[in-house]
């Protein structure tokens, strides 16, 4: 389909679903009753409006551990991502501060986990930031080497925001059960568009997001796969909810969807997984052709839905304020996009300033279309040869 054939469809076209995805209506459908009708509190003991209220979050509890072959037990319902990941490092470091104050991490993490570890090096804990390869992967080997007698826990997200990398989280997670270390991974970006198990892997804790696969936004989790002699420190105190780990009133509508997203995934996780997956490949295969073009991040160890691409000769601003009124793409991570400087993860795979500066990651998700993909294609082609020009 050409570009004038598609004018008059609903532009801009929607290519950046790493950043957030669009709820999905049947999601929306099963949050309307709770408030509606099903309004109570969820920690309201005595009358049917809570105890409505709490057999939801049950079920989207059982749900959400389904999805990830977890203890439903074990998940503790959060605002979203980046506090799951505060409630891990900074809740699961301070219980372990008697046996050591030392960390491992990756340099290409997203923020919340960098900025995390950055307070707590503020706090005296010591951080070691693993390099990457030249596709954005981590050596186990260079894990192994920087465990000392002080640390206590490793830090590795699953799959990457920006280049959708996949890092050897099974090698890394078997490195860490052997020194008897906490195994935490960011898994946003994973959770729901491929299979994790936190059981057969073996971790400690995961961070996820429901709206990074079709749920609403402000409601995460964390799973925390408590131990006799472990568990994090609350960070937020009054009245003791989600098992003493996480006070607050529980956002009930949000819970709802999130789990009616979860049961979702695992009837349509697969079948969405082939679909993505051919689009991304056209959307390469047509934009890869196009002179002064390169791929960045693994060419096959990563998500389905990603392509990190740099354009020789146009800054990604350029490009992408040229493109915006025709598609929705991105240069990076949503939570630092308003910050006009290299990304730090391409900069961590020694990309040179011009083709980090030039990079735009474009991110599918299950709602775009084969005809969407030749359109992108075909307008990132003549604008990118008018810039050029």
């Amino acid at each position: 389909m050409s570009a004038a054939e598609f004018s008059d469809k609903k532009l801009p076209v929607y290519f950046d679903n790493n950043a957030t995805t669009a709820t999905d209506e049947r999601v929306l459908e099963a949050m309307l009753p709770f408030f509606r009708n099903h309004y109570g509190n969820a920690a309201s003991s005595t009358h049917l409006f809570g105890w409505d209220a709490k057999d939801a979050v049950d079920d989207a509890r059982e749900k959400l551990a389904a999805l990830i072959n977890g203890d439903p037990r074990k998940l503790i319902f959060t605002s979203g991502a980046t506090e799951s990941v505060n409630l891990a490092l900074k809740g699961g470091l301070e219980s372990l501060s008697h046996r050591g104050r030392h960390i491992i991490t990756c340099i290409t993490e997203h923020k919340a986990v960098l900025d995390t570890c950055k307070h707590l090096q503020g706090k005296g804990w010591e951080v070691s930031y693993l390099d990457v390869d030249k596709n954005g992967t981590i050596d186990p080997a260079t894990v192994q080497e920087n465990i000392r007698k002080d640390t206590v826990m490793i830090s590795i997200m699953y799959s990457n925001n920006e280049t959708g990398v996949i890092q050897p989280i099974q090698e890394i997670a078997d490195i860490t059960k052997r020194n008897k270390l906490l195994f935490f991974s960011d898994a946003t970006q994973t959770v729901g568009k491929i299979r994790v198990d936190v059981d057969e892997t073996g971790f400690d804790m995961i961070a996820f997001s429901a709206h990074k696969f079709y749920g609403p936004k402000g409601v995460g989790a964390l799973y925390v796969n408590r131990k006799s002699d472990w568990t994090p420190v609350a960070q937020m105190d009054g009245g003791g909810h989600e098992g003493g780990l996480r006070s607050g009133t529980l956002n009930v509508p949000s819970i709802v969807g999130f789990g009616k997203a979860a049961e979702l995934r695992m009837n349509e996780m697969q079948s969405d997984e082939i679909h993505i997956r051919s689009l991304r490949d056209q959307l390469e295969s047509s934009i890869l052709k196009l002179q002064g073009t390169v791929l960045n991040g693994h060419p096959a160890k990563r998500m389905h839905n990603v392509s990190n691409i740099s354009f020789e000769g146009v800054e990604a601003q350029r490009l992408m304020m040229s493109l915006s009124k025709y598609m929705a793409v991105s240069s990076g991570s949503a939570c630092t996009s308003i910050i006009q400087e290299p990304s730090h993860v391409l900069k961590a795979m020694g990309l040179d300033l011009n083709r980090a500066m030039n990079a735009i990651r474009f991110s599918l998700g299950k709602f775009n279309s084969l005809q969407e993909i030749n359109f992108v294609t075909e307008k990132v082609r003549d604008i990118l040869t008018e810039l050029r020009a």
